[in-house]
This record gives structure tokens, C-alpha cells and sequence, in this order.
């Protein structure tokens, strides 16, 4: 790994896609090989396509405060069709994050709930919190 100095805009490239973060300085940072940089562009790329949408994290927020009926869903987060909703809880239940209960009562009652698994997205979810109100606010400054 190489040793280098970082000022206060720092550029990152992962092959032809360049990010541009704004940045503490940094007096020395240990920048990642490209084996590295290329193990961790898969994990990015796995990671946006099981959250990947403009639902699925309203979601799993949502069914974090507790479970919650279809119906409860929709009534919570406005603007989803029943049939997004359908499809994204579908898709959250593929891949561990949402569980779907039958009940079998007249009529038959079924309550989505967050899994713990989801709940290891608390951490990325406070970030991506954090990073919108900053983005917000430097946004509203211009």
C-alpha cells in the first residue's frame, strides 16, 4: 500500500467512474490497491442492486418501528402504488431483510416485519441520514 497526502478534495476512481467526496484533511491515508478497489466496487455494486430503487430503504425504516399490514404500509409511506409495494416487499423478503406472516383468520391477516438482518443496516442507514441532511444544507446554501 502507498503513502500519500490528501488536501481537502479527494478523488477517488474506480476504473472510468471518478467521486469526488469532500474531506477533513487528512495528513497521510493509506490508499487501497487495485485488487482492493475492485473487491470493493463488487461489494458496492451487490449492495446497490439488493437496495437499489427509491423504495426499498423507506421500507425497511418503515417496518423497523414496528410490524405493519399492507395497508399500514401504504398509508405510511405516500406515493407507492400497491403494486411497487407488492414487488419491493417481494424482492426484501428475497433477500432476508422483510418477513411476511400468514395469519389464518377471517379474512386472512398478513404483517410484513423488518428482520434482524435488516437491522445490520442501521449503521449505513445513519450515514446515508447524515450525508442527506449535509447534501441538504450545502444544497439550500447556494
Amino acid at each position: 500500500m502507498q503513502k500519500r497526502a490528501v488536501s481537502q478534495r479527494k478523488v477517488v476512481t474506480f476504473r472510468k467512474v471518478c467521486i469526488f467526496a469532500m474531506m477533513k484533511t487528512i495528513e497521510y491515508e493509506i490508499l487501497p490497491t487495485k485488487d482492493e478497489c475492485t473487491g470493493s466496487l463488487k461489494n458496492v455494486i451487490d449492495a446497490m442492486y439488493v437496495l437499489n430503487g427509491k423504495w426499498k430503504l423507506a421500507l425497511i425504516l418503515c417496518l423497523v418501528q414496528s410490524s405493519k399490514r399492507f395497508n399500514e404500509i401504504q398509508k405510511e409511506i405516500r406515493g407507492i402504488s400497491p403494486k411497487v409495494l407488492a414487488n419491493e416487499l417481494k424482492d426484501l423478503e428475497l433477500n432476508y431483510l422483510v418477513t411476511r406472516k400468514v395469519y389464518s383468520t377471517t379474512p386472512v391477516s398478513i404483517i410484513y416485519e423488518a428482520t434482524e438482518y435488516s437491522r445490520t443496516l442501521k449503521n449505513v442507514l445513519g450515514e446515508l441520514s447524515a450525508w442527506g441532511e449535509q447534501h441538504r444544507m450545502k444544497i439550500k446554501g447556494k
